[in-house]
């Protein structure tokens, strides 16, 4: 080789190097290639990546890495791969496995990823792209071809590569270069620091302590209307519209801001000086004279909790009157401590009375009216108010997935002394934000679907928070009854109750905040964030800018819904085409105009529509331009909540229209009645009645009880057409022999 050959090649090598020596500055580390300086620090027992952690702080968190993705690489056409080759000579690729297994399993190479952030998970995964990477590139980078060359010949430490080995790591999880500064950005630990303008001033907390029915609200609202300016912050739609409209009927401008609506009283459009909004959409930059936080107990909420966190710690109001448990009094004056601010608690008695019936109802023979039976299945609503309706009384249903006009109208006629409806069938979603005129409060079981903190879901025995928040809405101060009852519908459930509600409530001990390397202390702990991923898992092939895709991510749909994320996945998409999502693009997608529903499947069918024009108004309000016609979806979603209750007035007839061979047992028709004798399980294998089942719109239970009703009924049916044949055939007879004689 000439020395204008090797001068060239040399020229070439180190523009390489300069161009792809790497930078590992995580913890300092000391490299020097193709030496074995690696090996010789380790022999010396000296520390080669090192993090200046102080002895007082705890250790970083740990990542979750199996949020970290592989990136592809893309190899550099311009740089010329063949120099190492032409510098040393081809490497023998079985004898480069054997070299590089070996560096896979040695223990120190392992400890000196797991400093640059590579857990096992990591390094398993970076060496197999590594390794793939050098046995099957046709040339390599000079520098590692160089390095290889010597350790396969004897003439270098194996432990040389590693810093090849964390550049290609770095490259394909680009994350681990900024590990520190997501840690720093990540440190939660003194939440009440985030808001500055309300540690300026100096807040009067003011805690109202009491069961349900014992006026604790009423006493903060009377405050906050009597103020120059002031906030309620409510956790449903339904307590922000009353307090919106008791406001204005006292007299006291006031607007209405949820998250798929804005309402303001003035009439050009100034904002008023009193506001009643869902917890989450409150301003904490906007000064009040008051505040009022409701249901603060909510505050552990594993989904919902950072909410009243955030309303708690930032509002910018001379005073803050909290409403809730006494369970949550000691736990927020200590989160009050760390704010500096004193709490000042005033306790309240339940105004009027209820008391733990002896005796379970055991049949709906024995229902009276004022009665009021919670379920926690939207299957057992169905079936409870089948049967009730079935007896020849009237009932009002509530349950929480039904638009808030449906629900003040049930609750309107179940309250109504001239309407004939006496009875309720609801879920828990009476237990906060409607008014309701209950004596008798029935249980039907006590166990219900619950999302525990790790966002699993699970079936548990109600809390005696949830008991008594539902046991006292029996005999309501305003209502007719100045007493209310508490029972189960059965006997085996009543002692379990009764014990349930002997309990003490248990103290709120953490509150939530808004997360692989968040840190907290000990009085927070990180809000369930599954429905944040599952939204960001569905859009990310979606092209939209990291703004609008959190925006997104954010919205609150019901994921049970197939065709609200269906709806949610073409709202991004028209999105991202820049495309505006019209009235007639959405009443296309919704095939608007709907029909009443004919069934149940419809009813939950329409439910999810106007879960969709929620969607539409709630995202209207962060991209205005893109979602332009919200007053044409506010009017047809009006136009849906009354079809809906349509629906709801008729849910027996819907339960029975739901399959054509399970209709009403007293109209069934004789070749049916012949059937039923081959036994009911025929009947229970019907297409619809297992798309009911496997969609969960009925359980195996349900159905069960249902087969039985219906068998019973059409046994009785044959019985008394047997019974009428008998008596048309004697007649028929005694007709016969009396024209003989």
């Amino acid at each position: 080789m000439s020395v204008n050959r090797c001068m060239r090649l040399f020229n070439r090598l180190q523009r390489q190097i300069n161009t792809r020596s790497p930078r590992i500055t995580a913890g300092s580390c000391h490299v020097s290639f193709g030496s074995g300086l690696l090996h010789k620090q380790h022999q010396a027992g000296s520390v080669v990546c090192s993090r200046n952690v102080s002895s007082n702080k705890p250790p970083p968190k740990t990542p979750d890495t199996s949020l970290f993705i592989p990136v592809s690489l893309k190899m550099d056409s311009s740089i010329d791969w063949a120099v190492g080759e032409e510098l040393t000579q081809p490497l023998d690729k079985s004898e480069l496995l054997k070299v590089l297994n070996r560096f896979y399993k040695k223990k120190e190479m392992q400890k000196l990823a797991s400093d640059h952030g590579l857990d096992a998970r990591l390094f398993h995964q970076a060496f197999i792209s590594f390794r793939k990477y050098v046995l099957e590139m046709a040339s390599l980078p000079a520098d590692l071809h160089i390095i290889l060359s010597d350790i396969c010949c004897g003439a270098g430490h194996i432990d040389d590569i590693y810093p090849y080995f964390i550049r290609h790591a770095k490259q394909i999880f680009p994350m681990l270069d900024c590990m520190d500064d997501l840690r720093k950005i990540s440190d939660l630990r003194l939440p009440a620091n985030w808001y500055p303008e309300a540690r300026a001033i100096q807040r009067k907390v003011i805690f109202h302590a009491g069961p349900t029915n014992s006026g604790k609200t009423y006493q903060a609202i009377q405050r906050y209307l009597a103020a120059k300016s002031g906030v309620y912050c409510g956790p449903l739609k339904l307590l922000a519209h009353e307090i919106f409209e008791k406001s204005n009927d006292a007299g006291v401008p006031c607007d209405l801001v949820t998250g798929e609506e804005r309402t303001l009283v003035d009439p050009e459009g100034r904002a008023a000086g009193h506001v009643a909004c869902t917890i989450e959409m409150c301003s904490v930059t906007t000064p009040y004279e008051v505040a009022v936080i409701d249901e603060i107990q909510m505050i552990k909420d594993p989904s919902r909790g950072w909410a009243w966190t955030r309303a708690l710690l930032g509002l910018c109001a001379e005073e803050i009157h909290v409403c809730g448990e006494p369970a949550a009094i000691d736990f927020i004056r200590e989160l009050m401590y760390t704010t500096g601010e004193e709490m000042e608690v005033h306790t309240y008695q339940r105004l009027t009375p209820f008391s733990i019936l002896d005796r379970a109802v055991e049949s709906l023979d024995n229902l009276r009216p004022g009665d009021c039976i919670v379920c926690f299945s939207k299957n057992d609503i169905y079936s409870i108010s089948r049967q009730i309706e079935a007896k020849g009384l009237e009932c009002a249903v509530i349950y929480g997935s039904l638009p808030p006009g449906t629900k003040l109208s049930q609750a309107k006629k179940f309250n109504d002394p001239d309407d004939p409806c006496k009875i309720l069938v609801a879920t828990d979603a009476i237990g906060m934000g409607l008014n309701l005129s209950i004596k008798r409060i029935i249980f039907n079981t006590l166990v219900k679907p619950n999302v525990n903190e790790k966002g699993e879901k699970q079936m548990e025995t109600i809390s005696t928070s949830q008991a008594l928040q539902i046991a006292g809405r029996a005999g309501r101060f305003s209502s007719k009854f100045k007493e209310g009852e508490v029972t189960t519908m059965h006997r085996d459930d009543l002692p379990v109750l009764k014990e349930i509600l002997s309990q003490l409530v248990e103290p709120v001990q953490v509150i939530d905040i808004f997360v692989s390397l968040c840190q907290v202390d000990g009085l927070y702990f990180v809000c369930n964030i599954d429905d944040f991923k599952f939204l960001a898992d569905m859009i990310q092939h979606i092209p939209l800018n990291l703004r609008t895709r959190y925006v997104f991510c954010t919205a609150p749909i019901n994921k049970k819904q197939p065709f609200v994320c269906t709806s949610f996945l073409k709202f991004a998409r028209q999105f991202s085409r820049d495309e505006p999502l019209t009235f007639g693009w959405v009443c296309r997608h919704i095939s608007w105009p709907v029909a009443p529903p004919k069934n149940i499947k419809d009813l939950v069918h329409l439910e999810a529509v106007h879960d969709v024009l929620d969607l539409y108004l709630w995202l209207s309000y962060r991209f205005m331009d893109m979602f332009p016609d919200t007053a044409c979806i506010r009017q047809i979603q009006q136009e849906l909540d009354d079809i809906i209750q349509q629906g709801v007035r008729n849910i027996t007839r819907l339960i029975r229209a739901t399959d054509p061979t399970i209709t009403d047992p007293l109209q069934t028709q004789s070749g049916r009645g012949q059937r039923s004798q081959r036994g009911s399980g025929e009947r229970m294998d019907s297409s619809l009645a297992n798309r009911l089942v496997r969609d969960g719109l009925l359980t195996p239970d349900l159905l069960r009880q249902l087969q039985r009703e219906w068998s019973k009924d059409q046994k009785q049916e044959l019985t008394n057409k047997s019974a009428v044949s008998t008596d048309c055939h004697n007649t028929d007879n005694k007709g016969k022999r009396m024209k003989k004689k």
